[in-house]
């Protein structure tokens, strides 16, 4: 499943390079992948890989055509102590870091949640210029 990019990632924004002006103004150009799962029992060669793969080449169609702009960058989370990654890294994700395990609740600093490496996926090559760029007259 697809949907909106998380508000504040550090070690995401940190990647992109821009200020929070520049994140509030071009987060739409961000989609985060929310759920992926392949059933333990399914058993094929580099599936997950594929998968990921197909979907990041698709998306900036399908996103086109539901909410009229592409996205440039694709980002998703892994929980740290029940999963490693490694379908991600097939699909050449890049990890750019870990959360600090506070969600976007967490507005006390308690930390409660599960820490969660960060993976992202350009769609674009100039995915950076795009993301720090002022948005288009039109």
């Amino acid at each position: 499943g697809f949907g909106a990019a998380a508000w504040k990632v550090a070690p995401r924004d940190s990647f992109i390079g821009w200020t929070p002006q520049e994140r509030q103004r071009n987060l739409r150009l961000i989609v985060n992948n929310a759920r992926f799962l392949i059933l333990p029992w399914i058993e094929a060669r580099n599936l997950a890989s594929r998968i990921l793969s197909l979907a990041a080449k698709r998306l900036p169609q399908d996103w086109q055509i539901r909410y009229g702009y592409k996205p440039v960058l694709v980002e998703t989370f892994v929980e740290q102590e029940r999963f490693r990654g490694t379908s991600y890294r097939a699909a050449n994700w890049i990890h750019v870091g870990e959360t600090q395990g506070r969600g976007k609740l967490d507005r006390y600093h308690r930390h409660a949640l599960p820490i969660k490496d960060v993976y992202v996926y350009p769609l674009q090559k100039d995915f950076r210029r795009r993301l720090l760029a002022l948005p288009e007259s039109g």
